[in-house]
């Protein structure tokens, strides 16, 4: 059967976007963000894509294990770290790295003596106010964290940009000259830059980079496109149309009759909606493909379902391909169309969309 709505991967892509980040931090250790299943792409599938970086990071237990048991041996670094001594024996058992970003977790290790068996990042809140500890208290934690038998290896240390995808705002140059006076001094490598950080701050890019998003082809900065950052997306959403009808002047369309015809015109239905995980607040006038053409949504969007206005195309007819984003329409022009980030497009792609993969 044919599918309705079905996103394809174009794998390929995920290694020319690889290759940008080393472009712009050659120097720098690669750790690649696959969390959230891959951003949408599915976690496994974009692993396979990732093969030659150095390392993963992944925001939670679960998804780091699923990567072991897949068979993946590169390191593995889990964002949220471990949440309490069930969690840390599961790390033990399957050499996930955790960051230590709170005195729980800090207590936590103090009491275990099993020796050198955990890789550890000490995590700075150097001012997006989320984990990590506060500047004034890293000197003591890495001290006692020294002292833990369970701990292998040398410290390293990371930060997490707040506001890196705005190059005009000061906080980001801030939080980069806190980090590096607060580990003055120190041993240990370290790691800042996010995607943003690493395509606009070359000040960012310490030992390790953390590329998320600009993997997947998607650009970090709302005033940028990622043709300009030189990068390939890897999603395309697509469907059909199903119906195609005359709609008369003055007649509304879809729930609450938001939009209303202002005159006579071609309808087209397409076979997509919130449930498939277009945005449900994409806004009338946002642009879709039918047969490689843009026209507009139209009303409002419903789970199953889209409406689109046809007048430019009067011979469109059921079953015309139609796409949602793709190479041709930047998944970030939707996201600003729907008021949202496109990070949540791609991971809000929901299980009865069929994946296809495709090489370029």
């Amino acid at each position: 059967m044919t599918p309705a709505a079905y996103a394809v991967l174009n794998t390929e892509a995920v290694a020319h976007n690889v290759a940008v980040a080393r472009r712009h931090a050659p120097t720098a250790k690669l750790m690649a963000v696959i969390k959230a299943n891959g951003y949408g792409h599915g976690l496994l599938r974009i692993a396979d894509a990732l093969a030659g970086v150095d390392a993963f990071a992944v925001a939670r237990g679960d998804e780091g294990i699923r990567l072991r048991n897949a068979g993946f041996t590169q390191p593995i670094t889990v964002l949220e770290g471990f949440r309490n001594g069930e969690d840390l024996d599961a790390f033990l058992q399957q050499r996930l790295d955790t960051v230590v970003h709170s005195f729980q977790q800090l207590e936590i290790l103090e009491t275990r003596v099993e020796t050198e068996q955990l890789g550890v990042w000490l995590k700075i809140d150097t001012g997006m106010n989320r984990l990590g500890f506060r500047p004034a208290d890293v000197a003591g934690v890495y001290q006692r964290l020294r002292q833990c038998r369970i701990i292998a290896g040398p410290i390293r240390f990371m930060t997490h940009l707040a506001n890196a995808d705005d190059k005009a705002d000061p906080k980001t140059p801030e939080q980069i000259a806190l980090f590096n006076a607060t580990l003055e001094g120190y041993a240990g490598e370290r790691s800042i830059a996010n995607s943003a950080g690493v395509l606009g701050w070359q000040e960012a890019l310490a030992d390790w980079v953390r590329p998320g998003v600009m993997l997947y082809g998607i650009s970090p900065f709302p005033e940028l496109t990622r043709r300009e950052l030189g990068l390939q997306p890897v999603m395309g959403l697509y469907s059909q149309l199903i119906a195609v009808k005359p709609v008369r002047q003055g007649e509304t369309v879809g729930y609450s009759g938001t939009w209303r015809c202002p005159e006579a015109t071609l309808l087209g239905v397409v076979a997509v909606g919130y449930g498939d995980g277009y945005p449900r607040y994409a806004k009338t006038g946002t642009p879709v493909l039918v047969n490689g053409r843009r026209v507009p949504l139209i009303g409002r969007v419903s789970m199953d379902m889209i409406t689109v206005d046809l007048a430019s195309q009067p011979d469109a007819k059921p079953g015309d391909p139609v796409a949602l984003w793709n190479e041709a329409l930047p998944v970030e022009e939707i996201a600003h169309c729907a008021d949202t980030i496109p990070y949540t497009l791609v991971c809000g792609i929901t299980q009865r969309v069929q994946i296809i993969e495709r090489e370029n």
